[in-house]
C-alpha cells in the first residue's frame, strides 16, 4: 500500500541524485528486514540502505560471509518496497558472480524500483567489510563487472563501486581501484575499512566526489559523525548494521532477564506500547483506507 499511496513523478534514483548534489552529507541507516526499513523512513531519513550484514542477521540469522545471494536480497527488496517510499540503496555484494550475474543483479533491482545498487570487488564468497582475510578480485575482473553494472542499467539507477582492496593490499590500492571505478562510470565511489582518520582524510583528498563512507561500530573504521564526515568531504554515510546489534544486544538482555525471573513488567517502559507497535506497522493507515472505502461503497 505504501509503494500505491506515495507513488511520486521523480524516480528514486532520480531522488537520491538530487539529493547527493547538495553539500550537505546524507545520513543514510541501514536495515535487514522491512520493519527496520519501514522505522527508518518513519524516522524521517531520506534513505535507506539494504545492508547485507542487517540482512544476513536480521532476516535469515546467520553472519555476513556469502551464505545470502540474489534471490534472497530481491526477495527482501520486493517486501521492502511494499512497506516503505523513500530511496533504497541495495548492498547487492559482489553482484552473485561475474558480468552476466551483475547484469541480472542490477536489471532485477531496478525493476524493484531500488535508487542504487552497491558492487564490491571481494572474490565469492564475500565476508562483511571489517572481518579479516579478505580476498578481492584481480583489478581487471573487479573493472569489468563495475563496467557491466553500468551499462546494465535501463534508467538512471545510481552504481556505487565498493573496493576491500584496503585490507589485503593497503589503502594506495584502494584509491587506484577507485580511480579506475570513476573511469568506467561508477556514480559514487566507496573504500571500506580505512583504518584511521587519516586515511578517511586521505581518501576525500585523493578521489572525487560523491563519495561514501560506512561508519561500523567497533569495526575497522574510527566512529565519526556525520558533521565531521562532513567536513572531510564525504557525501553519503551509513550505518549499515546499527539497528540489528542493537536488537541483538536488547532481545538478549530481555530474554536473559525474563528467564530468570519469568516476568516482563521491568520492561515494559523500555518496549513499544501495542498501540505504538501497531502504528509503526501501518494499522492506522490500513484502517482509514478501508474505512474510507466503506464509506464510498455506502453511499
Amino acid at each position: 500500500m505504501a509503494a500505491a499511496q506515495g507513488a511520486h513523478m521523480t524516480g528514486p534514483a532520480a531522488m537520491l541524485r538530487a539529493r547527493l548534489a547538495r553539500p550537505e552529507i546524507l545520513v543514510v541507516p541501514g536495515g535487514g528486514s522491512p520493519l527496520e526499513l519501514k522505522l527508518i523512513e518513519r524516522a524521517g531519513f531520506e534513505a535507506a540502505y539494504v545492508s547485507g550484514y542487517a540482512a544476513a542477521a536480521s532476516r535469515y540469522g546467520v553472519p555476513d560471509i556469502g551464505l545470502v545471494a540474489y534471490g534472497e536480497s530481491s526477495e527482501l527488496v520486493r517486501a521492502a518496497r511494499q512497506v516503505t517510499d523513500i530511496p533504497l540503496i541495495v548492498d547487492c555484494d559482489t553482484g552473485y558472480g561475474d558480468v552476466a550475474n551483475v547484469v541480472r543483479t542490477v536489471r532485477g533491482l531496478e525493476a524493484l524500483g531500488v535508487a542504487a545498487v552497491q558492487i564490491e570487488d571481494q572474490a565469492w564468497p564475500k565476508r562483511c567489510g571489517h572481518m579479516d582475510d579478505k580476498i578481492v578480485e584481480p583489478e581487471d575482473v573487479a573493472l569489468r563487472k563495475i563496467d557491466a553494472a553500468v551499462s546494465a542499467r535501463r534508467s538512471d539507477t545510481v552504481v556505487i563501486a565498493r573496493t576491500d582492496a584496503r585490507g589485503p593490499y593497503g589503502i594506495e590500492v584502494a584509491l587506484e581501484r577507485c580511480r579506475k571505478f570513476r573511469d568506467v562510470g561508477a556514480d559514487v565511489l566507496f573504500v571500506d575499512g580505512p583504518q584511521s582518520n587519516e586515511e578517511l582524510a586521505l581518501i576525500t583528498r585523493e578521489l572525487d566526489g560523491p563519495l561514501m563512507v560506512n561508519m561500523s561500530e567497533s569495526g575497522k573504521t574510527p566512529i565519526s559523525s556525520a558533521a565531521e564526515l562532513e567536513a572531510m568531504g564525504f557525501s553519503l554515510v551509513i550505518f549499515p548494521s546499527s539497528t540489528v546489534r542493537i536488537t541483538v544486544r536488547q532481545v538478549a538482555d530481555f530474554l536473559a532477564d525474563l528467564r530468570t525471573s519469568g516476568d516482563s513488567r521491568a520492561w515494559i517502559n523500555r518496549m513499544a506500547s501495542l498501540e505504538e507497535t501497531n502504528a509503526a506497522l501501518g494499522l492506522p493507515e490500513v484502517r482509514a483506507f478501508e474505512a474510507d472505502i466503506l464509506k464510498r461503497a455506502a453511499r
